[in-house]
């Protein structure tokens, strides 16, 4: 196997990581990325089959031995279905499916349509930052009230949001740590005495309906209740606001027409948002027995990284992979992850992209970049760090 050696944290693959996995895609399906000691693939067939694949999982083999300073966090992580393998997994899937039904998500439109709405009148002549300004507070304002709680929250919500999710990116550090285990409190403090109000007083909203679900006469725990809010806030919105400021970027640097975000175009144009330069880049699966994918053999308790970006470019399923074009056939794309594990929130994120693009490019028809948007250094996700534009 091929060895590659690539920082995650390299100021030239935080701007553009796609030479790099093109460069590793010419080594075959799988390669071993030096950096994280990793056998990783960017293949679209290997991808979706090790996702499909009950052999591979998110739960490790072994234990992990986690630090005494990183408990709080991971006693939340042990809870959450993202994190789980069957039959947990399976137990909290489907008492959150029976909550976060897509009649739930379809109910949601004409909120996102008028918070959309608000955020795209309110912008000010001149320049602004459209992550702040929009990309930002519509989809943590939408998870806020979908969840139910209150809106006036958003800005705590989106800071231990952003402060947790840095435990998953490239380069962490002790302070990262801190930040994620001091905002994981915070945000469990509130939780609990949140679910404990709609206990007593159950509301329209999805917390009361996951207090309420069942399955067998089995209730979600608080504890696993609280996971699941967090985990649904936390997936439900950091991944859509990058993908909003990505598909933004790319329709004004591209000079993509607005005819493309047409009610009979939109779809596929968010697809291609989607698929040309996704907000998550890597997901990883442990091996629970020995098993052998396109040639190369795993043993268990092997990890593999599996590169959904790079899988969304692979020349084997998408004629010119590397030009953002909309109106392309849709085809099924790594983005979302698949099998088990398929994203529970992807309605939600394409509807809101569906929604908002049109209404954004509807009230400035004119919006244009002030300067060269940069991407933050947040491998495995992939966002921008501000994206600077004029209305």
């Amino acid at each position: 196997m091929i060895e590659f050696q690539q920082s995650p944290t390299d100021p030239g693959f935080v701007q553009d990581p796609y030479p790099f996995y093109e460069r590793a895609r010419a080594a075959g399906p799988f390669f071993h990325w030096t950096d994280y000691n990793l056998i990783c693939t960017g293949n679209a067939a290997a991808v979706n089959a090790i996702f499909r694949d009950r052999r591979f999982g998110r739960e490790p083999v072994e234990p992990p031995v986690i630090p005494p300073h990183l408990a709080p966090f991971y006693a939340v992580e042990a809870h959450s279905m993202l994190e789980l393998e069957p039959p947990r997994h399976t137990r909290l899937r489907n008492l959150v499916l029976r909550a976060f039904t897509s009649r739930r998500i379809a109910g949601l439109a004409p909120d996102i349509t008028a918070l959309a709405t608000e955020l795209a009148e309110s912008f000010a002549a001149g320049e602004s930052d459209l992550l702040q300004t929009f990309a930002q507070p519509l989809p943590v304002r939408i998870i806020a009230r979908l969840l139910g709680v209150p809106e006036e929250m958003a800005p705590d919500l989106l800071r231990w949001s952003n402060a947790m999710v840095g435990m998953y990116m490239a380069g962490r550090t002790r302070e990262t740590e801190d930040r994620a285990v001091a905002a994981t409190e915070a945000f469990v403090a509130f939780m609990r005495a949140y679910v404990d109000e709609r206990r007593a007083r159950p509301a329209d909203d999805l917390i009361t309906q996951l207090i309420a679900a069942e399955m067998e006469g089995e209730k979600l725990s608080t504890d696993e209740l609280i996971s699941t809010c967090i985990l649904l806030l936390n997936a439900g919105h950091e991944a859509t606001v990058h993908t909003i400021g990505n598909g933004v970027k790319m329709l004004l640097e591209t000079g993509t027409p607005l005819s493309a975000l047409a009610p009979e175009a939109v779809d596929g144009t968010v697809e291609e948002i989607l698929r040309f330069d996704p907000a998550l880049h890597m997901f990883t699966r442990h091996a629970y027995e020995d098993v052998e994918i396109m040639g190369q053999t795993f043993h268990r308790g092997d990890r593999v990284g599996l590169l959904l970006a790079m899988a969304n470019r692979d020349p084997g399923v998408w004629d010119r992979p590397d030009q953002f074009l909309p109106s392309r056939p849709v085809k099924p794309l790594a983005t979302f992850g698949a099998g088990l594990h398929f994203c529970v929130g992807a309605p939600l994120a394409r509807l809101e992209l569906q929604i908002a693009l049109p209404i954004l490019f509807k009230r400035h028809p004119n919006l244009a970049l002030a300067e060269p948007p940069r991407y933050a250094d947040v491998y495995h996700f992939h966002g921008l760090r501000e994206l600077s534009v004029t209305v």
